[in-house]
């Protein structure tokens, strides 16, 4: 049975990789990197040099994966993302014939923590391979950390929910970060909350906000466009504090 690594390489700064990350890196003979087009090449580039950062004296070999685009979901988001899950895995499934001959070992590099809103665990679970899994620094976890804030109050619950979830409405007795936001749900969520928001996060691109949501939500929303069309890309997330 295949080999198959899957590395959480944290949030965008590649000191946020950890040790045993390193030792999974010095494992793999080839790895899988995700090609979203030239908008995104900076997180390809991003992979590749941790790669030469991090890898010592041993040969590997990078692949290419072309990511299809989803469709628009609609009304059928699951639906989307079953059609979009089924491609990448034929694609995969593919590349690792190919690729993975012999004893040869697979690796990809999952931005974040592989365990938190992504696909790679799901997509694997789909083909016949063996899978080990390190876990990396979330998203969340640099949220908190570069605004210098606890996650949660004492003895409260968080929710971590996506973009999508939250324009349906956030539950009135806990924070709630959100991840996946590209329709900026914070523009549009009633009631009274501090916002501590982060893009690009661990990087030198990094963007920090935190203040009332109804002071500072268009000075996001500014700030998100200007870096989104300047860079080709964002990742950010937020923490969504009820005021009291």
């Amino acid at each position: 049975m295949r080999r198959i690594l899957v590395i959480g390489i944290g949030a965008g700064n590649p000191d946020y990789l950890t040790v045993q990350a390193i030792d999974a890196l010095n494992r793999v003979d080839v790895f899988f990197i995700p090609d979203k087009g030239e908008e995104k090449s900076a997180l390809r580039h991003l992979r590749e040099e941790i790669l030469a950062r991090f890898i010592d004296k041993r040969a590997y070999e990078t692949v290419g994966v072309d990511i299809p685009r989803r469709r628009a979901a609609g009304d059928d988001y699951r639906g989307s993302v079953d059609e979009w899950h089924a491609a990448l895995t034929a694609n995969y499934g593919n590349l690792f014939e190919r690729h993975l001959t012999g004893d040869k070992v697979g690796g990809f590099l999952v931005w974040g923590d592989p365990m938190l809103y992504d696909s790679t665990l799901l997509l694997m679970e789909r083909l016949d391979v063996e899978v080990e899994v390190i876990p990396g620094i979330t998203a969340v976890q640099a949220l908190a950390a570069r605004h210098g804030i606890a996650l949660n109050r004492i003895g409260e619950p968080v929710l971590l929910t996506t973009g999508r979830k939250a324009m349906l409405g956030l539950p009135d007795d806990m924070d709630s970060v959100i991840l996946l936001d590209g329709e900026q749900a914070f523009a549009h969520v009633p009631g009274d909350y501090d916002i501590f928001w982060g893009a690009y996060l661990g990087t030198k691109e990094e963007i920090l906000v935190s203040g009332r949501l109804a002071d500072v939500k268009d000075e996001i929303v500014d700030k998100r466009a200007k870096a989104r069309a300047a860079n080709g890309w964002i990742m950010d997330t937020y923490l969504l504090r009820r005021r009291t």
